[in-house]
Formats: structure tokens, C-alpha cells, sequence
């Protein structure tokens, strides 16, 4: 549970139970800590109340609603970072956060036990019991992976396109991966980070910029010949807060 800024306290809580047809009780294997998670802990954002965190990943299921077909106990399941049914208009358009019936996370993911509503369509499971050292890489399904494809898809990446990706941590490394999947021409990787430079490299980037603000504008504009990249990822999700404003391609520090 985080209770304040820099205040995370190892709790017991009561054991999920089913509460509807849809549900899934999952006993987790592994999780992992996203940016949302560390912003309240520096004291970025306002926490009202003691409240349990988490939202990514993965584990065996240990019991199923009547109406979750789609995965039974035993099952070694991948959890999206939010709940959704995948039917309804929005889902359809690839806007699950933005279910007007409600699809956003879980009562803290960082447990023994979650309960996972729409359990059917928002778990995936693998075939069979993976072997531990893919564990972190089925982990990074539940959400970083997926966020930078769905940043690529958004932003329209296609052959022969120059692509920005702004931000260099899973989310952006994971965008990078996505734009070369999609046949990017070439890729962009702002990062300032020797080691999260090398694996851009690696993943797929075919230039490195560590400047930021104008400066670093300017040197995507030098790298495309002054007309831009055809496509950008923003794969940061906050401002900078030195100067309190922000460039396309990044945060003026």
C-alpha cells in the first residue's frame, strides 16, 4: 500500500473473492513497476488516501466465474493493464480506457491474489507453463509492449516512414521495436542514457539524439533534411517540469 510519498508499507489484506460471472482470481508470479506507479511515490501526484498499487502482470489462475471460458485454473495467464470487454464501440476502436461502462485497473496488482473483472477477454493465456526465463519477457505484454505498438499503430508508422520516439524507457524502447516491426525506414530514439541508447540500437533505432527542447527539434530536423520525421511516439506521458512546457520532441529542461 502507498500511503504517502515515499511511504510503502508491506500489508495484509483480505483474499479476493468472485464477484460475478466475469471475474478470475489470478495468484501472481511476477509484476513490475510502471511510471504511474512512481509518480505518486516521488510526490508527483496527489494521493488522497492509503491505497494499494499495481497494474502489470502475469500469473496462474486460480478460479473462474461461470461465464470465463476463455481460461481456467491452472491456466498460465498474460493480464492487460486494465480491464475491458473488446466489444463495445470503444474497444472496437482501440480506446479500451475509455469505456463508458468503466475498464480501468485493479485493486492493486502488487499481491499474492488480484481479481480480474472481464477476466475472458482481458486475460491471455500461454500455451502451457512457461519456462522462468521468459517470464519477464510475457511480463512486458501486459503493458509496455502493447503501449508502444499502440503508440506506432496510432501514429500511423508504416514502410519507408522516419519515426520519432520521444522517451527511452520499456514504453519507448518497446515503440522503437514496434516502428521496426512496422518497416520504419528510420528511427529516431531520443534517449540520454548510454545503456537504454545501446539497446535502442539494438531493437531497432537507427539514430540517437540526446538533446532535448529546441535543441533537440533542431537535430531531428538536421537528421531529416529541416521537414520533420513523418511520425512521433511520445512514450514519456508528463511535461518537464523545470521550465513547465514542452517541445514536440520532448521536455525543456
Amino acid at each position: 500500500m502507498i500511503h504517502a510519498p515515499g511511504d510503502i508499507r508491506l500489508e495484509t489484506r483480505p483474499d479476493p473473492v468472485i464477484g460475478g460471472p466475469t471475474d478470475a482470481i489470478v495468484r501472481t508470479v511476477a509484476t513490475c513497476v510502471r511510471g504511474s506507479d512512481l509518480r505518486p511515490y516521488r510526490g508527483d501526484n496527489d494521493i488522497p488516501e492509503p491505497n494499494p498499487i499495481g497494474h502489470e502482470y502475469v500469473g496462474v489462475v486460480e478460479e473462474v466465474g461461470s461465464a470465463v471460458f476463455t481460461a481456467s485454473p491452472g491456466d498460465f495467464v498474460v493480464g492487460g493493464f486494465l480491464h475491458s470487454c473488446n466489444d463495445c464501440p470503444t474497444c472496437r476502436a482501440g480506446m479500451h480506457t475509455n469505456r463508458p461502462t468503466g475498464g480501468g485497473g485493479y485493486d492493486g496488482c502488487r499481491a499474492e491474489l488480484i481479481r480480474v473483472p472481464l477476466a475472458g477477454d482481458t486475460l491471455v493465456t500461454t500455451p502451457g507453463a512457461p519456462d522462468r526465463e521468459l517470464i519477464p519477457s510475457l511480463l512486458t505484454l501486459s503493458e509496455v509492449m502493447c503501449t508502444g505498438w499502440h503508440a506506432a499503430i496510432s501514429a500511423g508508422v508504416g514502410a519507408g516512414d522516419s519515426v520519432v520516439v520521444v522517451g527511452d524507457g520499456a514504453v519507448g524502447l518497446c515503440g522503437v521495436i514496434a516502428a521496426r516491426q512496422l518497416g520504419a525506414e528510420r528511427i529516431i530514439a531520443m534517449s540520454r542514457q548510454a545503456d537504454r541508447q545501446d539497446l535502442a540500437r539494438r531493437f531497432g533505432a537507427t539514430d540517437i539524439i540526446a538533446e532535448r527542447g529546441d535543441d533537440g527539434a533542431a537535430a531531428v530536423r538536421t537528421l531529416t533534411d529541416g521537414i520533420d520525421a513523418d511520425r512521433a511516439l511520445e512514450c514519456v506521458g508528463s511535461e518537464g517540469r523545470a521550465a513547465g512546457r514542452s517541445t514536440p520532441y520532448g521536455p525543456v529542461e
